[in-house]
């Protein structure tokens, strides 16, 4: 295997694969590593979306033998993430290894066209609160390493309605996380407003932006489609 030093090379081996540049955060050489043999491509990214993650791409051949290589090397706490049939496929070829769950990606790298009031916030105020109420399970909440600035769509009196997080964002694709809307205020479109925000400004800044979603949630991936994002079945295993 061959060890891959700046996201040039990244994007070059990967294919352009925007989950994979993801992965690279821009840090490729210092907190973030990755390796390559042919086609076959892992990042192994520290705390990256809440887990030690190494994303990986390729033919099962040789994506299977690097994965043992890297794992030797980085320790099991990383736990493989990739489309759906490669993760299944790891999971029957390297020794220890578990699938864990299937989900979503998606991305895009078109500005939505969308009227909204949402904004980013002058700190964190409420988040914390709106999150337990509306998402306790969110990856994404204030102070967590990663998690840079919050946007919401806010009521006359200023309180929180919907809020949604810029974090783990890499130079080259941006990240959508940390989506919740008070029960209360749901049905009235402000997920989609405060979403359409936030993935215009970061397409803007990053040229295109990414998330996770669950994969049975059909009225969130229906809001991120109309956004102009496209769905990628993912999953992740562990050793």
């Amino acid at each position: 295997m061959r060890e891959v030093s700046t996201t040039a090379e990244l994007i070059r081996v990967s294919g352009d694969d925007p989950m994979i540049i993801w992965s690279g955060q821009g840090d490729l050489g210092r907190s973030v590593r990755a390796w390559h043999d042919g086609d076959a491509v892992a990042v192994a990214s520290p705390e990256l979306s809440k887990r030690d993650r190494l994303s990986v791409r390729g033919p099962i051949d040789r994506l299977a033998p690097l994965v043992e290589q890297v794992l030797a090397e980085v320790g099991t706490t990383f736990r493989p993430f990739g489309d759906e049939q490669v993760i299944r496929e790891l999971a029957e070829r390297v020794p220890g290894m578990t699938f864990a769950a299937a989900f979503g990606w998606m991305d895009t790298a078109e500005l939505p066209v969308e009227t909204t009031t949402a904004a980013w916030l002058d700190g964190d105020t409420g988040v914390e609160e709106l999150l337990a109420e509306a998402a306790p399970g969110s990856y994404a909440w204030p102070g967590r390493p990663g998690v840079l600035r919050w946007a919401a769509a806010t009521g006359e009196a200023g309180e929180l309605l919907s809020i949604a997080a810029d974090a783990w964002s890499a130079p080259e694709v941006g990240f959508l996380a940390g989506v919740a809307t008070r029960p209360s205020a749901r049905g009235q479109g402000l997920s989609r407003e405060v979403c359409g925000f936030v993935t215009a400004e970061l397409v803007k800044r990053h040229g295109r932006t990414g998330l996770m979603v669950d994969r049975d949630n059909a009225p969130a991936i229906a809001v991120y489609r109309k956004l102009g994002y496209t769905y990628r079945g993912v999953a992740a295993a562990h050793v």
